[in-house]
């Protein structure tokens, strides 16, 4: 967060140094809605790791054996991508508000959908599997 740190924050003994900080001290407003979109995305990472480890360990089996394990290891897949991103994405954001400059676009929302909608998929595909097999 160095670089990010403006004036008054160095001034005070915050972090950062002179020769790192970039642009503008902005409206605290647009620093704590990148900040809660931060920590939306770290709520969501929480809730994929939560649901992964719940599917491996309290739903039964499916017809095919390394189906749940499947689900599980995807689940918990996205979470760690969507953990090890967002501190960058809120960094490149924060920039772009004290630089003043247009927020950089982001294909990461787009993958994340995609990714659920297919661990969905095959959620769903295993369940039909099973209630075909008279399994369910």
């Amino acid at each position: 967060m160095g670089w990010l740190a403006g004036p008054r924050a160095r001034a005070r003994g915050g972090v950062g140094s002179p020769r790192r900080a970039v642009g503008e001290e902005p409206d605290y407003r647009f620093s704590l809605a990148n900040e809660r979109t931060f920590l939306a995305w770290i709520r969501t990472a929480l809730a994929l790791l939560a649901g992964g480890i719940a599917v491996v360990q309290f739903v039964p089996s499916f017809g095919i054996g390394w189906a749940r394990h499947l689900l599980g290891i995807s689940l918990v897949a996205v979470a760690t991508m969507i953990s090890a991103t967002s501190y960058s994405r809120w960094q490149r954001r924060e920039r772009a508000i004290r630089l003043g400059a247009p927020l950089p676009a982001s294909l990461f929302p787009r993958l994340l959908t995609v990714g659920i909608a297919v661990i969905m998929v095959f959620a769903l595909a295993f369940i039909l599997i099973d209630v075909a097999t008279g399994r369910a």
